[in-house]
């Protein structure tokens, strides 16, 4: 069995007048739902063989501060095709991972994030997590999903079970879309 786990960067700053957008970084909220979720992720024992990642600033400061919630850091391998990449872009990086790795976090970006969950899990009227997810995966948000193969090339479009959804603001409402910065 193989499972991912994808953590959407957290919260950005739109006031910090940066050149480009590769270079935004996080502000104050985001750096504070990145450690809450990284405190509730080592609360649930999760583990991971292999982290990618894009190299944006907002996704490298979004696992600065994971890690200081969570206790330890994790070697990260930064991957410039997940900046901004689609779905289809994002299972190719993933299609590529070591089979020696059984748990993967990959970190970086909307749309793709979203649209990456909603066609590896198939369309079920039970399930509520899949719903949210269509609704919005906000920023330091984290979906994990499982799936019964042996090698990350077999994943396909349909064949995960999301196993969790989990939202900032699941963890602490003032980390929710009515909370200001």
């Amino acid at each position: 069995m193989k499972r991912l786990t994808l953590l959407r960067h957290a919260k950005s700053s739109w006031d910090d007048p940066v050149a480009r957008d590769f270079d935004r970084p996080l502000n104050g909220r985001g750096r504070r739902g990145a450690r809450l979720m990284g405190m509730h992720m080592r609360d649930l024992g999760l583990r991971y063989d292999l982290v990618l990642a894009s190299p944006a600033v907002r996704v490298v400061e979004t696992l600065d501060e994971l890690w200081e919630g969570y206790g330890r850091s994790i070697h990260v391998e930064l991957d410039k095709r997940i900046y901004l990449a689609s779905s289809a872009s994002l299972l190719d990086v993933i299609h590529e991972a070591p089979d020696t790795a059984d748990a993967i976090l990959m970190s970086g970006h909307n749309p793709g994030m979203e649209e990456l969950v909603l066609m590896l899990v198939p369309d079920r009227a039970d399930d509520e997590a899949r719903d949210q997810v269509e609704e919005k995966f906000p920023t330091a948000a984290l979906a994990e999903i499982e799936f019964h193969v042996d090698h990350w090339v077999d994943i396909k479009a349909g064949a995960g079970h999301l196993a969790r959804f989990i939202r900032p603001r699941d963890l602490d409402p003032a980390l929710g879309p009515e909370a200001r910065a």
